[in-house]
Order: structure tokens, then sequence, then C-alpha cells
């Protein structure tokens, strides 16, 4: 790995640690504040809608200021808002930081362009997955050490925490290298990425898949702790282990095919919800949430596929559409498992398995026709 994408995977490890040190108990702690589940669920899918309007303009960015300015930008934007929350008394507060906090995504699209431009001898799913791994082996420690935290201290004392460790990571990411611009072929390359239908298509594939998988994931941590009893320590353990699986998936999928990893990923999110639809065992709630971790893994397969069909020029613009169709699909998803649970929890999980497996079957369908296959899926050398 070249020394960028080591400073960068840091930076990563660390965030992964900050945040996963709270944001398994955000529903919790909003529900400690009063929120129903069904206002909870809109308040996620609110969280998601602000993700959604920074994610074009970030890749637009991007491509004409360069990669290295709209990261920093974002880590700090993180870091202000997580100090934000740690000092919310109250729910209209908390949500503000909470939707600011949010903002900070617009690093998603410029650094996934950043890490295939760095990644030197590596196949772009190595590199991405490979760096994906510093966040996941960061979020495999920080549930566990924020639910012991949250339950000796308190929530606000999470965040606090968060903040201070969000600090040393932006000290990383302010050290990686700037990147030259694209200029070549601009005009020419965003119009034919406008008339580029199979990029189109495999977009609205992503749109349906992602929010297949992610109905179970948002309120879970509310299933476990008001149907299983699970405590805040208990909570984060299985988060724990989501994080352990994510790095698996990351390593082993990371070395497959991008087309057959996004179908393996779904397939292990069904499983996921398929567990939790039955299970009643801390063994089985484990497995599940190991499972869960191939939605990143999902994701990343999803970005390969993705640069391969797109010039490099404009690479940031392709990846932040295709993070606002995603964002798109996490707004909706957050509101339907509030009203699913709402209605019935273990709904959550029935309706997901039936939309997953539905999303499989589209996936299978768009991405192995003959039309995608004339576009090269494996990696493009630039």
């Amino acid at each position: 790995m070249s020394r960028d994408l080591i400073l960068t995977g840091i930076a990563l490890f660390l965030w992964g640690f900050g945040e996963t040190g709270f944001f398994a108990f955000i529903p919790l702690y909003m529900q400690d504040m009063g929120a129903a589940p069904f206002q909870i669920g809109a308040i996620l899918g609110g969280y998601s809608f602000t993700g959604l309007l920074v994610h074009i303009p970030a890749g637009y960015l991007a491509d004409r200021i360069g990669r290295k300015p709209v990261m920093v930008a974002g880590w700090l934007i993180g870091l202000i808002s997580t100090f934000l929350m740690a000092l919310a008394q109250t729910l209209p507060l908390f949500v503000v930081g909470l939707y600011l906090y949010v903002s900070s995504m617009l690093v998603m699209s410029p650094m996934n362009s950043y890490i295939i431009t760095a990644r030197g001898k590596l196949s772009v799913q190595r590199a991405l997955t490979l760096v994906s791994v510093f966040y996941n082996v960061g979020a495999i420690f920080g549930p566990l050490v924020g639910g012991m935290i949250g339950d000796r201290f308190g929530f606000r004392t999470i965040f606090i925490f968060a903040a201070g460790v969000f600090i040393i990571s932006n000290l990383f990411i302010i050290l990686i290298s700037p990147q030259p611009t694209e200029l070549s072929e601009r005009k020419e390359s965003r119009r034919e990425l406008m008339a580029n239908h199979r990029y189109w298509v495999f977009l609205m594939v992503l749109f349906f898949a992602i929010f297949a998988m992610y109905v179970p994931q948002p309120l879970a941590p509310n299933f476990l702790q008001n149907q299983h009893a699970m405590t805040l320590a208990n909570i984060g353990s299985v988060y724990s282990v989501s994080g352990m699986g994510i790095v698996f998936f990351n390593l082993v999928i990371g070395q497959l095919e991008a087309r057959l990893g996004f179908i393996l990923s779904q397939i292990f999110v069904m499983l996921f919800a398929a567990i939790l639809w039955g299970g009643s065992e801390y063994f089985w709630f484990f497995l599940a949430f190991f499972l869960m971790g191939s939605f990143r893994s999902a994701r990343a397969m999803a970005t390969t596929i993705v640069r391969s069909l797109v010039k490099p020029a404009n690479m940031g613009l392709a990846f932040g559409i295709a993070e606002t169709i995603g964002a798109i699909s996490l707004i909706l998803a957050p509101v339907v498992a509030g009203y699913l649970y709402q209605r019935n929890p273990l709904s959550m999980f029935s309706v997901s398995v039936i939309l997953i497996f539905l999303g499989i079957l589209l996936s299978m369908f768009v991405i192995y026709s003959k039309s995608t296959n004339k576009v090269e899926i494996k990696q493009n050398p630039n």
C-alpha cells in the first residue's frame, strides 16, 4: 500500500472506532429523549435525506478543485457536529447535530476516487475493500467501548469520547498528498455520462438493492433491547461482531469479481434478516450481525461496477450520483422500518427477506445481461 493509502486507512480506523462508538446507540438515545419508533424512523430518514444533498456537489467539486480539500472539509464537519451532539440536551438540538454530522458523508465520492487513483498495482475492488478494512477494524472495538461508556456514564459521554478520537483522525487526513484533477475530456465525458444507459440502469438496481438490505437494520438495536431485553453493552457486543463481519467479508469478497461479490453480499444480508426474524438465542444474534457486515461489501462492489462503466475524468461526479441514489434508499428504508416495527417488530425482517430476494433476482438479470456484458466489468486499468 502507498503512503497515502496508509494515512487514509489510519484516519478511517480512528473514524470507525469513534463513529461506531455512538452510531448504533443513536436510536436508543432518541428513544430515551422521548421519540416514538415511527418518529425515530422518520428522523433517520431525514438524516439520510440530508446526506443525499451533499454527494453530487462533493463529487463535482472533487473533479474541479481536487479530492483532498473536499475530504478534509468532510472530516472537519464530522468533528464539529459530534461536539454539537454531545452538548445537546433536547431532541431538536440533537437532531440538528445529527443532520450536520451526515453532511460529513460528502467525503464518500471524493475518497473513493482518491483511493482508486492512489491504489498503485491493486485492483479497484481490492483497494476499496482493503482501505475499508481499516475503518471496520475500528468498528469492531467502537461499539464495545461505546456500550461500556454508555452503561457507566450515560449516552452523552459516548459522543464526547468520539469527538476526541475524531480530532486525531483529522490530523492524519490532513497529511495525505493532494492529487491532480482530470481536466482533459471533462465536458465530453459528462455528456457521455448523462447518455450512459448501462450506468443508469445499474443505478436503478442499486437503489432497490440498498433499500431492501437496509430495511432490517436501523431499528435492530431497538428490537434487541425492547423485544429481547439486551443491555447497551450486549448490543455493543453484537455490533462489534458486525464489525468483524465487515472486515471478513471485505477481505474475502474483495478478492472476487465485482458482480459475483455484489450478489453474494445481498444473500448474506438476507440471511441476517432471516435469522433475526426467527432467532431468539444470543448465538444467532451474533451470527446474524456478523452476516450483516456484508452490507458494506455490497456497496464496495457496487462502486467497482460503477467505476467500470464511466471515464476517469468523470469519476467523482459518477460516484456522487451513485451515492445520492443510495442515500435516497437510506431515506425511505428507516421510515418503512419504523412503520413495520410499530405494527409488528418481526415484520421488519420478514418483509426485508422478500425484498432482498427480489433484489437478488433483479441484480442477476441486469448485471449478467448481454447488454451489460458489453461493458468490461473487470477493472479498467485507469
